[in-house]
């Protein structure tokens, strides 16, 4: 009798990555902070921005191998089947970084303005804008390459996009729960940007815009003076926070304010209608 070839379902194949990405993710981070020479023992000790590049390649290297491996071993598929395809992407890549820029922009002069954040110093270094940018377009890809890339597409094999969607972006602020500041509202937070990164990837099935956006989002809320995630990183505008609240974010960044919770879900109803009318334009 022929014997059937054991295939793992899709949603399986998520549950699977999970094990080994801590061990594998962990022995990179190690590598980065003993190569960066940052504290090995309090790994929430502040770190310079040349050790954060250092530590964010290490933990680039040990994703892409991992996600490589899945996806030519496990799923079988071509790398690139994860969302890189680049053709007639560089709109969805300018749009993305645009979007960052005005979002953290809007954000800092209305908190400005109601007196929510005092501007106190300007701090512009070259070395460290070039350094931050690196850092921030490589979680950028490490992140949409996991979350987006290899999480949601799997659900979606497995559900209904939208709940596919739903799954990824509990994931998504889930493993961001280990983050400096974090409490339930910065979880929200969280899970509406999985949402809003996601969106456009449950249509297209690429992942140039959430990786701009990804980027920008995390590059300009660091250049503005915010806190990232809770984590503080280069600023180029410094300011002061006369009482941490919700609608300043306080010590977890603009990812802790309800205006980010504003912002992201009209941008996330905005995608949703784009695509939606973009398909039934199609069908005619």
């Amino acid at each position: 009798m022929e014997q059937k070839k054991f295939i793992l379902k899709y949603w399986q194949r998520t549950l699977l990555l999970v094990f080994p990405y801590f061990f594998i993710i962990g022995f990179f981070q190690i590598i980065g902070l003993y190569v960066s020479g940052a504290d090995m023992i309090n790994i929430e000790a502040s770190k310079t921005s040349w050790q954060h590049l250092v530590v964010s390649l290490f933990s680039i290297i040990g994703t892409l191998l991992l996600l490589w491996f899945f996806i030519r071993v496990v799923d079988n598929e071509p790398f690139i089947n994860l969302g890189f395809n680049i053709k007639n992407r560089l709109n969805d890549v300018l749009l993305g970084i645009i979007l960052g820029l005005l979002i953290m922009g809007l954000g800092y002069f209305l908190l400005f303005s109601i007196n929510e954040i005092f501007y106190s110093n300007y701090n512009y270094n070259i070395e460290e804008i070039i350094l931050s940018t690196l850092v921030f377009i490589i979680i950028a890809v490490v992140e949409e390459a996991l979350f987006r890339g290899y999480v949601l597409r799997n659900l979606m094999y497995s559900f209904n996009k939208f709940i596919a969607l739903v799954i990824s972006s509990v994931i998504f602020s889930a493993m961001h729960g280990a983050n400096p500041n974090m409490d339930w509202f910065s979880f929200l937070n969280l899970f509406l940007a999985g949402i809003l990164l996601g969106m456009s990837y449950v249509y297209t099935k690429n992942l140039w815009f959430p990786i701009a956006l990804h980027f920008s989002w995390n590059f300009f809320q660091s250049l503005f003076g915010f806190n990232v995630s809770g984590q503080d990183f280069y600023s180029l505008i410094e300011f002061n926070i006369p009482e941490k609240n919700k609608l300043n974010g306080g010590d977890f960044g603009f990812e802790g304010s309800v205006f980010s919770i504003i912002i992201q879900i009209i941008l996330i109803f905005s995608i949703f209608i784009y695509y939606q009318r973009k398909l039934k334009y199609h069908e005619k």
